[in-house]
Parts: C-alpha cells; structure tokens; sequence
C-alpha cells in the first residue's frame, strides 16, 4: 500500500536529499535525526559527521560549500597550580611588648553559685558579713582565705555583681586571669556597667597577650568609672593594640587589592576569550562565504514562506520539477504568467536573475531567470529569445 504525497512534496524531498547525499553532516542536526534513524533502521550507514565535514578531492567544489563552518575552539589550558600563601604571623612584622605577658592558667572553673536563685532578706546579711570578712583577709594578704568567704558570699547571694568582680580582681592577683575572666564575665552578666569587671577583665587580657580585648575593655573602664590604675593599664596595652589594629588594617588591605588584581584578571581573559571566539567565529563565516557563494541565500531561498506558499500550487510544483530536471524546459514556460511569476520573484530573492544560485543538485544549472511577456507582476520583464535552429543547446 504507497503513502500518497503531493507532488509538490516530492519535488522538495528530492532536493533536499539531493543535499544530503552531498552533505551528509545535516542529517545529524537534531530536526533531521529521524531520516538517520529511517536509513540506519535498513541497514543503511551515515557517515561520520567529522569525516562528513572533511573536503576529500573527489567531492567537487561545491560539496565543500555545503560544510557548515564551525568556529574551531582551542583547547583551554590546564590552570596552573596557585602557591599556597605562606601563613602570616603577627610576630613576623609586628614589634609587640609582652613584658607584662604570662603563661595561662589552667585550673578546673571556680564555683559560681545559682545564678537563678533569689536570696533572701537573711541570706543577703549574711552575704554581706562574709563579703566583710573577705575584706579582711585581702588586707592582709591572705588570698586563698579571701577567695573562700567571697565563694560562700557568691552562693548566699548569687545576685551580686561586686562579689564575682572582687574574686576576679583575687585571682588576677594570683596570677590566675583565666579564672579572673570567667568570674567578671559572670558580673558582667549582672551588671554590663561595672567599671571594676571591665577593669580586671582588661588586665586579664593583657596577661594572656589579648591586647585589643584589653584596651576596649580599659577604656571602658575609664569611661564607666575613671580610675587611676585603669588609666596606667590603658596606656600600656595602647601601643601594642594600636600596632596590631594597624596590621589588620593593612592585611585587609592587601586581601582586598589581590582580590581586586584577580577580579581584574578574569574580566581580561574573559575579554580575551570573547575576542578570540569572535574573531574566530568571523574569520570562518568569511571562509565560508568565499568557498560558498549564494549557499546561504539557497538555503534562505528553500526556507522563504512565499516559496513554500508557491509550492502548494500543483503547477507550479511540477515547473519547478521540470526545470530542475533539465534547466531548458524553462521555454517552455514562457508563456505561463504564474510560472513565470514564480521564477521572477525567485530571481528578485537573490537581488536580480544574474544572482540565482547555480552548480547544484536540482537547481537550474546556472540558468539566467528572468520573465516573459505577460508574466504579471514580476520585477524583471525581459523576454527570453528563443533559441535559434543552428543552436545545440538552445543556451549561450
């Protein structure tokens, strides 16, 4: 049973596989994929499409004109490792004094009490009588005795700002400002305005070398409560804390200026890449212009919608056939104005009869078109002569 198929159709198919049999790369375009697939279901073998795109010396001229230029795309080159940076250390180019610095210390956290209890009337005077002895005993040197009475005070009243200030300002003076921090952060909890925890905290800092901590919490200090030790602890810390500020500036600096130097650099490869491609891309359109004259304007011409409308006529379908078959036959459509208005206006797509694709498969055979008498509204109205007798061919 034969699928019916107009004649028109006909016509087109056999110039499009007309093309392929020359240029067989089109049938890997994605829209033509199931011809492929139609040829290779019966045992049939497309090319490679590399192999395809090759110009072998037995393909003529214009075969190769048929190959789509493909902008050829160099490799990109493997980025080279980046050097790790070395690791900067402040010490490398920093002058600090740490005179006043000493190893930390690492006991087991001190006692801090219920910080969620709320002591009674009676728990408070107690509080307040072991705050008193504890007094004492810091007059008198006996440290570890302190400590002990302002722990008892700390758990009768664990609300007390001042006492966890106090032990701080103890164990500051042992040597312990580890233990000194934890109990003017718990004060610091309670009261964030107590001069005498950022005071302590502060020297604290300075011990363990913190020198920027040091000098905020100092300053602070001063602010809340200006004190004169405060002050003399500020003005040691403040050289050291400035010369480190500055450091972290100028690192920042540097980070940004090489962050800024490789932006900088990928917007130029970037750049250098796009020109590439584009010159790249142009010169092969070039190439393929001048090995392909009037190519791209065929394949235009077949995608036009006016000449596929035309096509539609079964007429005009059949003259086409006929005179791709053989380019003379044109004479004998002379007289038809709807034919002959169809090959002018296929004449005036190409910018004149002279500029008609000529040389391939079902085309005229280079053919001059133009119209004949009463040819309608075609644009080019000269009339064909008819061949003489003496003429072979009919065609000069």
């Amino acid at each position: 049973m034969s699928v019916p198929l107009k004649s028109e159709l006909l016509a087109q198919l056999e110039v499009f596989f007309n093309t392929c049999m020359t240029n067989p790369s089109l049938l890997y375009q994605p829209e033509y994929s199931f011809i492929k697939t139609f040829v290779e279901y019966f045992g049939g073998r497309i090319p490679s499409q590399q192999s395809s795109n090759e110009s072998p010396t037995k393909k003529s001229e214009d075969a190769n004109a048929f190959k789509k230029a493909e902008p050829e795309l160099e490799p990109e080159p493997e980025p080279e490792p980046k050097p790790e940076p070395e690791p900067e250390s402040e010490e490398s180019d920093l002058e600090l004094d740490l005179t006043a610095v000493i190893e930390p210390d690492e006991d087991a956290p001190q006692k801090m009490g219920n910080s969620t209890l709320q002591p009674t009337e009676e728990e408070i005077a107690e509080s307040q009588a072991k705050r008193s002895e504890a007094v004492s005993a810091f007059v008198e040197k006996n440290y570890e005795k302190a400590i002990e009475l302002y722990t008892e005070a700390i758990v009768l009243n664990p609300q007390a700002s001042l006492l966890y200030a106090k032990r701080g300002q103890i164990f500051l003076l042992l040597n312990k400002p580890n233990a000194c921090i934890r109990d003017c952060n718990r004060a610091l909890e309670l009261n964030q305005d107590s001069a005498a925890a950022h005071k302590f905290r502060g020297r604290a800092y300075h011990l363990l070398g913190k020198f920027e901590e040091a000098a905020t919490d100092l300053r602070l200090a001063c602010k809340f409560d200006f004190d004169e030790q405060a002050d003399e602890w500020l003005r040691e810390v403040t050289p050291n804390a400035r010369k480190i500020e500055e450091h972290k500036r100028k690192k920042e600096r540097k980070m940004q200026e090489k962050l800024e130097r490789e932006r900088q650099e990928r917007l130029r490869k970037a750049r250098e890449s796009a020109k590439a491609y584009e010159e790249n891309t142009r010169t092969s359109q070039t190439d393929s212009s001048s090995d392909a004259p009037g190519m791209g304007d065929f394949y235009k011409f077949l995608n036009d919608p006016d000449v596929l409308s035309a096509f539609q006529d079964p007429e005009v379908a059949e003259a086409f056939k006929e005179i791709s078959t053989n380019p003379t036959n044109i004479f004998k459509y002379q007289s038809n104005p709807k034919i002959m208005a169809f090959i002018n206006k296929m004449a005036s797509k190409f910018g004149g009869p002279g500029n008609m694709p000529d040389g391939f498969p079902g085309m005229m055979g280079g053919v001059p078109l133009f119209s004949g008498a009463g040819a309608g509204t075609g644009t080019h109205t000269t009339t064909i002569p008819k061949p003489k007798p003496q003429d072979d061919v009919g065609l000069d």
